[in-house]
């Protein structure tokens, strides 16, 4: 089937956002009393999957209560500062601006909160180049992303025959594996293309205008 739809993941494909999450994660382990808070480098690892897994791997626990403290110190540091700490990745922008004007539906499928992610793209200008922004709850609702993808298809009514997913992690792989969908790695966010492998990607891009090529 001819492709007609078009999953972005947000961070790491669209938007490089390693400053403000990874400083919001560094708040929020110092409001828990974390003695030694790793560099802002050594927590790019955590920028894709859900913070649950993250803050339940950096804090060594699976303490509910704890990863929700974490949660809500990081939820508040991003909203307040790095959440606008962002830039999109060089071609990005006018790439999925030809998809638009070729006729595809473009759409955002993230792990992060739904409101966020809107929050991200109107600050950015960007709310006209997408058809739909998807994310989880901040219940928890939607919170792996082949749950997510499969929420959206059927929320758009869409072919996942159609649709291919594109994104930096091997979640964003696996996710779109779990719907049946076709899957692009991006080589340019914050996964290694060892990840994107081994996740089973279909395709593996440099740069976001090599999707053209792919799609059409």
């Amino acid at each position: 089937m001819k492709i007609k739809n078009i999953l972005f993941d947000l961070d790491g494909t669209v938007i490089n956002s390693k400053i403000g999450v990874t400083g919001s994660i560094q708040y929020a382990l110092r409001e828990l009393g974390v003695d030694r808070i790793p560099k802002q480098e050594n927590l790019v690892w955590c920028i894709g999957p859900p913070l649950q897994r993250s803050f339940s791997i950096l804090l060594q626990t699976e303490d509910k209560a704890k990863i929700d403290e974490a949660i809500r110190a990081y939820r508040y540091n991003y909203n307040h500062e790095g959440i606008y700490l962002f830039k999109l990745y060089e071609g990005i922008v006018s790439t999925i601006r030809v998809l638009k004007k070729e006729g595809f539906n473009v759409y955002i499928a993230t792990s992060k909160p739904q409101v966020m992610a809107i929050k991200i793209i109107e600050h950015a200008s960007l709310s006209e180049l997408f058809d739909g922004i998807y994310g989880p709850e901040f219940d928890g609702s939607r919170i792996g992303k082949g749950e997510l993808i499969s929420y959206l298809l059927e929320k758009e009514k869409i072919s996942a025959g159609e649709t291919i997913m594109v994104g930096d992690r091997k979640y964003d792989i696996l996710g779109a594996k779990e719907n049946g969908i076709v899957s692009c790695g991006v080589k340019y966010g914050f996964g290694e293309k060892e990840e994107l492998l081994n996740a089973g990607a279909d395709f593996i891009i440099q740069e976001p205008k090599e999707i053209l090529d792919i799609v059409r």
